[in-house]
């Protein structure tokens, strides 16, 4: 059955594999994240910050007061550690310098330990005490915003702003004597909040810069089932426009011996040529893909370097199609040289098969070689070969998170290369193919399509309420994100 599924599957694989990133060949790619995509990308930097900033330890912070009959008293606070931070309201904007996420009316809970010493001409002796305390935060705003510029082909993260401010904090001390000293650490409190607020700022610094490294770490090319690699460079620097943020890669595929990154400068058009091509976006979605006829057009151009396109077909759904006994008719002196003998098409797509996205669907056309072999006595025997144009069209469609659709037969076209059974009327032979791949091949693909095939996750992630369009020249598909947890609860 492989062959027969790898044969007839081909018009479908071209049209469902190549809406995944992985599959795309030359030409462009674009990701236009909406303000709504930006929202949740902010949501889970948030909900990272929160966990990855605590436990945060706080430098050692000391004091020396002079009290009136008591004297001088030494006062030290050590292991400050802010434990968890709660962020009440978060906003992300893009506007023409880059990206500004912004959190207001956080509070943060932290601990620490104190202790005192004094003495006096009265108690020669020092007097100590010690104990723990908690402290709450509250009113904690912070601001953060980055630009995001193109260096040699991968993004660069650059912060422009970081800064946190805390409106109040209260401590509340336990052990020893103090409820007698409460008055001396509430004096701390000034001292605390910039404590927290360089701690804070310096973090997000930090996790700025690991960003940033993960960022130009990102490979440039993504290896294609041991066949080619797909160049994922970014091109142009990314657009912040209508509060949505605009990426492009150049989306070259070449066979993988073959594949060497070109030189930034020499990709191709300006990014804003680029995207004055690019349909318009869906403003309800989170993000929205575009990508060029021309990635199906790289990627049917490789396979068939590759020397992918090429199957023996030895099983179909009719399988009297393939023994001699079916073709009695159409051709008899095959069914009276080899009687009742199975058979085979050994089918050769001799050219890269044509694709044009036009409104609503995808146009292909292939021409092939098909020769038919006879399984005589365990030997294979070549009878004749035929000469093929097939074209076609396939209409994809998304749904419950399932990529499907259907195909459809325009044109067959045939003529015969040649026989070693006689003269063959092609005529009769076009017309029992033609008439086998609209009532009973199609039909089986498009049930097999009209399943779907459900859309990969990505890291506990994936796509959700998507739609696909097919417009000219492009293929544009928009969707939100959720988490595989989230949609399997709702």
């Amino acid at each position: 059955m492989a062959g027969s599924v790898s044969f007839f599957f081909f018009l479908s694989l071209l049209f469902i594999s190549s809406i995944h990133v992985e599959s795309n060949g030359e030409g462009y790619i674009s990701l236009d994240i909406s303000n709504k995509g930006l929202d949740f990308m902010k949501e889970f930097l948030v909900e990272m910050a929160e966990t990855s900033l605590v436990p945060l330890d706080l430098p050692k912070i000391e004091k020396s007061k002079h009290i009136p009959i008591i004297g001088t008293v030494h006062m030290v606070l050590s292991n400050i550690s802010i434990d968890n931070i709660h962020v009440i309201s978060s906003t992300v904007k893009a506007g023409d310098t880059g990206i500004v996420i912004s959190v207001s009316g956080a509070y943060a809970n932290m601990t620490m330990n104190w202790e005192y010493s004094y003495s006096n001409w009265l108690f020669p002796i020092p007097i100590t005490d010690n104990g723990k305390a908690s402290i709450q935060v509250e009113g904690m705003d912070v601001g953060i915003s980055f630009n995001l510029t193109n260096v040699q082909g991968s993004l660069m993260l650059s912060p422009l702003d970081c800064g946190c401010s805390v409106k109040d904090i209260f401590i509340k001390l336990d052990g020893g004597a103090s409820w007698l000293y409460q008055g001396l650490i509430d004096a701390f409190e000034g001292r605390l909040s910039s404590a927290v607020e360089n701690a804070v700022s310096k973090k997000l610094r930090e996790g700025i810069v690991k960003l940033d490294s993960l960022l130009q770490s990102l490979p440039k090319e993504i290896p294609i089932r041991n066949i080619a690699a797909l160049n994922v460079t970014f091109v142009g620097d990314p657009q912040f426009r209508d509060s949505s943020l605009v990426l492009s890669i150049n989306g070259l595929i070449c066979a993988k011996e073959a594949y060497t990154a070109p030189p930034y400068h020499h990709l191709f058009a300006s990014l804003e040529h680029l995207l004055a091509s690019i349909p318009l976006k869906d403003p309800a979605s989170m993000v929205t893909i575009s990508l060029n006829e021309k990635v199906l057009a790289s990627a049917s151009s490789v396979y068939y370097d590759a020397n992918k396109m090429h199957w023996i077909v030895d099983k179909v759904p009719e399988q009297s199609l393939l023994n001699t006994a079916g073709w009695r008719f159409i051709v008899p002196q095959l069914y009276r040289r080899y009687p009742n003998a199975d058979m085979n098409l050994n089918v050769s797509i001799y050219s890269p098969p044509h694709l044009i996205i036009r409104e609503h669907q995808i146009d292909l056309t292939v021409h092939a070689d098909v020769v038919i072999n006879v399984l005589n006595s365990g030997e294979v025997t070549p009878v004749a070969c035929f000469s093929t144009a097939v074209s076609g069209s396939a209409s994809p469609w998304i749904s419950n998170n399932n990529l499907g659709g259907s195909i459809g037969l325009d044109e067959l076209s045939l003529s015969l290369k040649w026989s070693k059974i006689g003269n063959l009327h092609v005529s009769l032979v076009r017309a029992l193919i033609s008439t086998a791949l609209r009532t009973v091949i199609l039909p089986y693909i498009n049930i097999k399509l009209s399943r779907g095939y459900l859309l990969p996750t990505f890291h506990g992630y994936m796509l959700q309420n998507a739609n696909i369009l097919c417009s000219d020249s492009w293929i544009k598909i928009s969707s939100d994100v959720a988490s595989v947890n989230q949609l399997f609860i709702s």
